[in-house]
């Protein structure tokens, strides 16, 4: 029963600690670029994009769909940081118990 119990307050402090990396993840900020850098997005490690930087000279009204496939191609590089950040953050948290692989628990 003690192993039970022990247990159950394990759990109560792992979901205390999920919750605090959560509102964690909303602070932390990775960027993404593409075009060698002419375009730039900041994301929090949730995926809300915070901004996106565009070089002067790609704003070129005949260059539109380039700028369009850049932009998104940064917001993926972004979101891909991001996504490797909260994984290790969560790989932290996680360190040392019995999960079965592949598990996301975010």
């Amino acid at each position: 029963m003690r192993d039970l119990m022990g247990m159950m307050k394990q759990a109560q402090a792992m979901q205390e600690k999920m919750a605090a990396l959560q509102g964690e993840l909303d602070t932390v900020e990775v960027s993404g670029a593409s075009g060698g850098g002419a375009v730039r997005v900041t994301m929090t490690a949730k995926g809300q994009v915070k901004g996106v930087q565009l070089d002067p000279t790609l704003l070129n009204p005949d260059e539109r769909e380039i700028l369009e496939d850049l932009i998104v191609a940064a917001m993926n590089d972004a979101r891909g940081k991001a996504e490797q950040v909260a994984a290790e953050r969560m790989g932290e948290l996680t360190k040392g118990l019995p999960l079965p692989p592949g598990l996301k628990l975010f």
